[in-house]
């Protein structure tokens, strides 16, 4: 009869490593498994044109209880008037500057049941924050 043994080392990473793999799971995955909690969007925001994207910011917006960023208490409630249509958000009376520096906006999920997939680029974050009120507000 052979034993093996495996090296303390090894017994040790084993776990770590197991760490790492749930900590890389995809945005995906975590979307789906908060659509049995109700209303929900996973949300990005990505700076720069499309030859040249920059930063991008993402959370996953939970309406039932609001949670996943600082404004979830007010998007889940603009998204609520409109029957999670963010398209039909009402704009803001704001002035915004005309200078070029685009963001797009993406969301994709579940909303009364029904899926959600939007984007559209705006010409800068002012823009975008008057069209789509808190739902992109991801940068605190």
């Amino acid at each position: 009869m052979t034993h093996t043994t495996t090296p303390k080392a090894l017994r040790g990473a084993l776990p770590a490593a197991a760490a790492v793999l749930l900590a890389l799971a995809t945005p995906a995955q975590a979307a789906s498994h908060a659509a049995d909690r109700g209303d929900w969007l996973f949300v990005t925001v990505t700076t720069g044109d499309a030859a040249r994207a920059g930063d991008s910011r993402e959370t996953l917006l939970l309406c039932d209880p609001p949670q996943g960023h600082q404004h979830a208490a007010e998007a889940c409630a603009q998204l609520e008037t409109v029957a999670g249509d963010i398209r039909a958000l009402p704009a803001a009376d704001t002035y915004c500057t005309m200078i070029y520096a685009p963001v797009t906006a993406h969301a994709r999920g579940r909303w009364n049941g029904r899926p959600v997939d939007y984007t559209e680029t705006f010409t800068n974050g002012c823009v975008m924050r008057a069209r789509t009120g808190a739902v992109f507000a991801l940068d605190g």
